[in-house]
């Protein structure tokens, strides 16, 4: 069987195949695109369109097919039409390589993301930016360490800005003023513009942008999160050796290794009556704001001296009187100030500084009038920005334009810093400010109408947000400029069951999931089941969870537990369909997944919980008879598999005899696949497909898997991406497609669906996605691709601290084999030792068993060939790559003139593999010296694309040698000695 390469064209086979394209490098700029304020150097042969140009700016901003689609007000297929037409013109294999073209010169080398751009001038604080520059160099995690109001922020900013071609890993600053204790790593991925991928959780993800490229990390005011920080910074200095954190906090965050520099506020000037120039920079701050808001401003230096001191030399208090220079003047804002000064602080002590700047807000506070007092204790709920329907929201009576005019007063005041968003006017409280107009909010008794009225706000917009999910252009941003107060809100609101609670949880969890932060998604589903009203709405909540827990890479015990949960509270409702299906689906994911569990759920009990199931539905309803169905074949094949195991391999043309139990789980799963078409969702023909896929795996007709499983990957494109009931499909499909077509041989195809996955932004982007790439690209001989992976690959692996898992095993045993192919020997031992190390090492070496064969017959070392064969038949006949260790056993039992190795020839079969087809046949040639053999081996290694296999055949054929001798010396590799 020849299958089709899914999410893109198979090359043809021959000998145009193997030809090299010539490429000139040419500069596009782009007009438009998020992410994108210089030109993109790619190397193409053609010109590329201003279409194509916004498109490749969206692909490097890591959007889908659909957000460009909605973006560019195109048809996904479009899109996927500009996308193919930019590979072949930037002659690159896959997206995830043309994203790269589209960012690398996007910015500038070792850009800070997110860096604030101040809108006023930074006065003073040379020397102490020196030392944090030096600081910088010599430590790995700095704090600058002061009170609130005295400039960390301000110095941070400058000192990174000024820092930038320092740290050619770029980097990130990240505001945590608004983020709480468990959103620590959100706000991180956020500013960096990662995401999580099964298997991979945010912290892995995070430390794998961040890589040993040299990055710097700010994170800003950690102070209320301080033990989050502390243990985010531990993990990601541990993970990322080239990386520096630069925090800011009130406190230091008592991590090892870290160096705290202290701030102070600005010294204070000799005071004295005579007249002198202004020298210091407590003065010069004044100066320069109180001319900004009165460019007319005059004052007596000696006042302006004597305000300073009095002031404490606090910037935050400098700018906050000289904001009332317009109002008062120089000398009656000294007199005012002097006043309430001494009234509100008292005597001096350590804190007297900060016990200023708080008398210093105060007093700015009395001086509003009471329009404006009302509406600034009432911003005190915000955690983060907001615009002006959020004040609105939660100050009802207030008019939309009185609304926006004194929020222009209170910016006036510099009580409110002002932010622009794509034009769009927000506002957010300096913390120390916010902190002071939540007590105003506490005294004035109204602490717990405004956070109710948030939490409406809240769960307004999370709704509106959630409604816009596979149309809204850009609703990433929408939901990133809110995400931190809708998470505060729900942090906030009472926690039973109500409303606007449940409703603000259900909807966190689907815009974060969307969002692609998947641990999160799964607690926030958890916790809308939690505040349910009805046992109906948490059993949909429950049922999200358990989808979720296939993002973060656990389909096991856990969601089990919720399926089973959600099956009581579907029983509290009385409704029989509802409970059938959660029933179902118990059965169906016990089976399913049962060797995730340490102890499997007995056959019986799942016997019983499909009757159950049965007697509480009713059949008639489409739905409900689709649960039912897929239950039930899950169920008959794992009896079929018990009455009858495959421990013997079926000849290709002679499938083994079936058993009454077989004949039944065959009707079994074809009545699942018509009765999930018959309901008319995608979700529910893809999983009954994947019934199917296993039934025949599991008697080893890896053809009719294969084909099963075309099926399900042409479902792709219909299931819905923003929502976590299609997650456990999309993530299954590309896995079981990969390793189908591995599994048949078909190269060109699996390697297809691994760049497929590559792209896909729910798996895709990991160093797990890119590891997979590197099998079929060694077994096609692209090696120079597949070695270029290497690094990323283990390194990747290496800083996310991860367990060694059996999807490596291949990848790495691949590697070494590349290697050893090209004549590095202490590459090949590397890597072979790297892939005999993990713990079970047995399970994890079966294709390093492969690649030693393989190996040994490329280099004629055939003392140890009677071991390798054996070492080669170890391992489960129905794995993927079983074909191709028991192939290349018999070819190296044959090169080697084993004895008795025409008889293992003879019994071997290709087990409807391609790959090992053409081994057979190459060992077929070998061993009877028959030409045909060899030439019907060089036709079958053409069709699936294996350029190395089919130079090494041609070395076996006299008229063909040279041939092969050229093709082997283009791929770098040493000749055969056989």
């Amino acid at each position: 069987m020849r299958s089709s390469s899914p999410g893109g064209t198979v090359p043809a086979s021959g000998a145009n195949t193997y030809s090299t394209t010539q490429r000139t490098t040419q500069r596009i700029t782009p007009d438009s695109g998020p992410g994108h304020d210089g030109a993109v150097a790619v190397a193409y042969p053609g010109a590329v369109s201003k279409r194509e140009t916004e498109v490749l700016a969206l692909v490097g901003a890591q959007l889908s097919n659909a957000e460009i689609a909605a973006h560019l007000h195109l048809s996904v297929r479009t899109v996927e039409n500009h996308v193919s037409s930019l590979l072949r013109k930037c002659g690159v294999a896959d997206r995830r390589e043309l994203g790269r073209l589209a960012r690398q010169d996007s910015s500038e080398p070792g850009r800070i993301t997110g860096l604030p751009a101040p809108l006023t001038t930074f006065i003073g604080r040379a020397a102490e930016r020196e030392r944090l520059l030096a600081a910088l160099r010599a430590a790995r995690l700095v704090t600058l360490v002061g009170p609130g109001g005295v400039g960390k922020t301000r110095l941070a900013i400058e000192t990174a800005g000024g820092a930038q071609g320092s740290f050619p890993g770029g980097g990130a600053f990240v505001d945590l003023v608004p983020v709480g204790e468990a959103y620590v790593a959100q706000a991180v991925a956020a500013a960096l513009g990662v995401t999580e991928r099964p298997d991979q959780h945010l912290h892995e993800a995070i430390a794998e942008r961040l890589g040993d490229g040299g990055a710097l990390l700010i994170l800003d005011n950690c102070e209320h999160v301080i033990d989050a920080v502390a243990r985010f910074a531990e993990q990601t200095l541990r993970r990322c050796p080239g990386t520096r954190i630069l925090a800011t906090s009130r406190e230091r965050l008592g991590v090892p290794g870290e160096r705290a520099l202290p701030l102070a506020p600005f010294p204070p000037a000799s005071a004295t009556a005579a007249p002198v120039p202004l020298t210091s920079h407590a003065e010069l701050l004044f100066l320069d704001r109180a001319t900004a808001a009165d460019p007319g401003f005059t004052a007596d230096p000696a006042t302006l001296t004597l305000l300073c001191a009095r002031l404490d030399g606090m910037p935050l208090a400098i700018e906050l009187a000289a904001a009332r220079v317009p109002a008062l003047g120089a000398d009656g804002l000294f007199a005012a100030l002097d006043d309430h000064l001494r009234l509100l602080a008292g005597g001096r002590g350590a804190d007297e500084r900060h016990r200023s700047l708080r008398a210093v807000i105060g007093w700015s506070h009395e001086l509003l009038d009471e329009e404006e007092r009302a509406l600034f204790r009432r911003l005190a709920v915000f955690a983060g920005p907001f615009d002006l329907d959020a004040v609105v929201a939660v100050t009802p009576g207030l008019a939309r334009s009185a609304a926006a005019d004194v929020l222009g007063r209170l910016a006036d005041k510099s009580l409110l810093a002002v932010h622009r968003r794509s034009g769009a006017a927000r506002w957010r409280l300096l913390e120390t400010v916010r902190a002071y107009a939540a007590e105003r909010l506490d005294q004035a008794g109204e602490t717990d109408a405004a956070r109710r009225l948030h939490l409406e706000w809240a769960a307004g917009v999370a709704s509106a947000l959630e409604a816009h999910l596979e149309t809204a252009d850009r609703w990433r941003d929408g939901f990133d400029a809110v995400a931190d107060d809708l998470r505060a809100a729900l942090a906030w609101a009472p926690d039973v069951p109500g409303h606007l609670p449940y409703r603000l949880a259900g909807a966190l969890g689907h815009l974060t999931y969307a969002r692609r932060f998947l641990g999160e998604a799964l607690g926030h589903y958890l916790t809308a089941a939690r505040l349910a009203p009805t046992a109906l709405e948490a059993v949909a909540d429950l049922r999200a969870a358990a989808d979720c827990t296939s993002a973060i890479g656990d389909v096991g015990r856990q969601p089990l537990e919720m399926l089973l949960e959600a099956v009581g509270r579907a029983r509290e409702t009385g409704d029989g369909d509802l409970t059938a299906i959660a029933l179902a689906s118990v059965v169906s994911a016990a089976c399913r997944h049962h060797v995730e569990f340490e102890e499997g759920v007995p056959h019986a009990a799942k016997a019983e919980l499909l009757a159950e199931a049965r007697a509480a539905g009713d059949p008639a309803n489409p739905v409900v008879a689709a649960h039912l169905a897929a239950a039930a074949a899950w169920l008959a094949n794992e009896h079929a598999a018990d009455d009858h195991p495959a421990d013997v391999h079926a000849a290709d043309d002679h499938p083994e005899t079936e058993t009454e139990a077989e004949t039944e789980a065959e009707a079994a799963v074809e009545a699942a696949v018509e009765a999930a078409r018959t309901a008319g969702d995608p979700v529910l023909v893809c999983a009954a497909l994947d019934i199917a896929t296993m039934a025949a795996l599991r008697r080893e007709r890896r053809r009719q898997a294969c084909h099963v499983t075309s099926r399900r990957l042409s479902l792709l494109e219909s299931l819905p991406r923003h929502v976590p009931a299609a997650c456990p499909e999309i993530v299954d499909t590309l896995r079981m497609a990969f390793y189908g077509f591995l599994g048949v041989g078909d190269l060109p195809a699996a390697l297809a669906v691994a760049r497929q996955a590559m792209d896909d932004d729910l798996v895709g982007g990991s160093y797990l996605a890119a590891a997979h790439l590197i099998t079929p690209l060694v077994l096609t001989g692209r090696f120079d691709e597949a070695l270029s992976l290497e690094t990323e690959v283990w390194e990747g692996w290496r800083r996310t601290g991860r367990p060694f898992g059996p999807q490596l095993g291949p990848p790495i045993g691949a590697l070494s084999l590349a290697h050893g192919l090209r004549g590095d020997g202490d590459a090949a031992r590397l890597w072979r030792s790297r892939a005999l190390n993990p713990p079970h090492r047995r399970r994890y070496s079966y294709f390093m068993t492969f690649a030693d064969a393989r190996l040994a017959l490329h280099h004629g070392r055939f003392e140890q060939a009677a071991e390798l064969v054996e070492a080669a038949l170890v391992g489960s006949p129905t794995a993927a790559t079983a074909p191709y260790r028991e192939a290349v056993a018999a070819e190296l039992a044959v090169a080697a003139g084993l004895p008795g190795a025409a008889g293992r020839l003879a019994a071997t079969g290709a087990g409807e593999n391609d790959w090992a087809a053409a081994c057979l046949a190459r060992a077929r040639g070998r061993l009877r010296k028959d030409e045909n053999d060899l030439s019907a081996a060089v036709a079958l290694w053409e069709r699936i694309d294996a350029r190395f296999e089919r130079a090494c055949t041609l070395l076996l054929l006299p008229g063909r040698a040279d041939e092969g001798a050229s093709e082997l010396a283009e791929l770098g590799c040493v000749p055969p000695k056989t």
